[in-house]
C-alpha cells in the first residue's frame, strides 16, 4: 500500500498512457474497416449500375475506384480481382464496360506489385550468399 501511495502519479500516468494507446489503435482499426467497407460498397454499386445499363454513372464510380487502386491492400486487390473476373470475359475486348476496364486496372496493379515483390525476394536471396 505504501508503494501505491508513493508512486500514484507515475502509475496513474502509465494507466492513462495505456488507455490512450488502446483507444488510438481501436480508432485506427475502425477507420480502416470503414474505408474497406466504403470501397466494397463503391465496387458493388459500379457492378450494379453497369449491369443495369447505367453506364455513365458506372463510369464515374469506375474512375473513383481506379484512382484509389494503388492504395488498396493486397487482400482488397485480390478480392476486387476475384469479384470482377467472374462477371466478365477477360479475353474479349469490352472498352465500354466499366467492370471490364476495372478488372484490367486491378490486374495491372497486381502485376506491378508482384514484380516489386519478386525483386525484393531476389535481393534478399542475394544478401544470404
Amino acid at each position: 500500500m505504501r508503494f501505491l501511495g508513493q508512486h500514484k502519479f507515475v502509475l496513474g500516468f502509465l494507466a492513462l498512457l495505456v488507455f490512450c494507446s488502446v483507444m488510438v489503435v481501436w480508432q485506427l482499426d475502425v477507420r480502416k474497416s470503414r474505408e474497406q467497407s466504403k470501397h466494397v460498397e463503391l465496387r458493388e454499386a459500379m457492378v450494379l449500375l453497369q449491369t443495369g445499363g447505367y453506364t455513365n454513372q458506372a463510369d464515374k464510380l469506375y474512375l473513383r475506384l481506379l484512382r484509389d487502386v494503388d492504395e488498396l491492400s493486397n487482400k482488397a486487390l485480390l478480392e476486387d480481382w476475384q469479384r470482377t473476373v467472374i462477371l466478365i470475359d477477360p479475353s474479349s475486348y469490352q472498352p465500354s464496360n466499366s467492370v471490364w476496364r476495372y478488372y484490367w486496372g486491378v490486374r495491372k496493379e497486381m502485376e506491378r506489385r508482384s514484380e516489386s515483390t519478386i525483386q525484393r525476394a531476389l535481393k534478399l536471396a542475394e544478401e544470404e550468399k
